[in-house]
């Protein structure tokens, strides 16, 4: 019985043995192909970096050469570009922004004496971009007063804001279609957002008005950004648009609008179409709400 139980339990053992030796044969064979594989990689990376050390002189003589031509070109596209503007190096002043100004007629009373603070009617640009009519006084010296365009045709699904975001996420494309001359940036803000003009047009001076640039930062509480977005600016704080991305997004918003029905505010529709531009949000902090 014992020598049966011994055949048994080594005819068990065999295959068993049999498993584990080719398991081993494989492991030897897997880490001689890899060791091999490293060393011929060793070695072409070995021979590639001396030819390329032998080439190096020609490779500086190329650079060096292209690098002359290239930077006139440089130029002659900026010089291209400046007598095209009729500005050249000119910088940037009040007279070429113009404030978008969101406002609703049920609070015009009151919250006009916020542009008053810091609008000066015969140094600036601007129009208040209204819901409905109300009543103008000249003297007072605010900007222009609009009713925006009727937007009932846009569809508004979000149920926990109000329609009238539609409204002014078009601000900007309305005042650029006035046809205002030597536009360089159009600014937009709210009713109630207090402009430091000379800090405003410091941050504008950094930037080329001639290319495409979505420029404001973002609302000081954590949990706005993380409920909206980190790559939004925040329209209570104001933020700025060049000339050549107005024209851009006039020629697409109200398509980009109908595509978004359920966003919340203005300020998350415009960063949709900027998204679809291809043009992030240039972040500078003096933009706050």
């Amino acid at each position: 019985m014992k020598d049966l139980e011994k055949v048994t339990w080594d005819q068990g053992r065999c295959p068993a043995q049999a498993r584990s030796s080719a398991s081993q044969k494989l492991m030897v064979w897997l880490m001689l192909f890899v060791s091999l594989t490293y060393m011929l990689y060793t070695l072409k990376l070995v021979s590639t970096s001396s030819g390329a050390c032998n080439h190096a002189p020609f490779i500086i003589n190329h650079l060096s050469s292209s690098s002359i031509p290239y930077a006139n070109v440089t130029e002659k596209r900026e010089s291209s570009s400046a007598s095209r503007t009729g500005t050249g190096n000119q910088k940037t002043e009040l007279r070429h922004v113009v404030f978008g100004i969101a406002a609703s007629s049920k609070l015009w009373e009151h919250r006009k004496n916020y542009i008053k603070i810091w609008y000066r009617k015969k140094e600036m640009r601007g129009v208040v971009w209204l819901d409905d009519h109300v009543k103008k006084d000249p003297k007072e010296g605010l900007p222009p007063v609009k009713v925006s365009t009727d937007t009932s045709n846009f569809v508004y699904t979000n149920k926990l804001g109000h329609r009238s975001a539609i409204r002014i996420s078009r601000i900007v494309t309305e005042t650029l279609r006035l046809g205002l001359k030597d536009v360089r940036w159009f600014v937009m803000g709210d009713d109630d957002t207090v402009f430091v003009t000379d800090n405003l047009l410091k941050i504008l001076n950094k930037y080329d008005h001639n290319h495409m640039y979505y420029i404001g930062s973002l609302s000081e509480s954590h949990l706005q950004n993380i409920f909206f977005s980190y790559g939004m600016a925040y329209g209570g704080g104001g933020f700025a648009i060049s000339y050549p991305l107005a024209k851009a997004l006039s020629k697409i918003q109200d398509r980009c609008i109908q595509r978004y029905p359920a966003l919340y505010g203005s300020d998350d529709r415009m960063q949709a179409c900027m998204a679809e531009l291809g043009v992030p949000l240039t972040k500078e902090i003096g933009f706050h709400q």
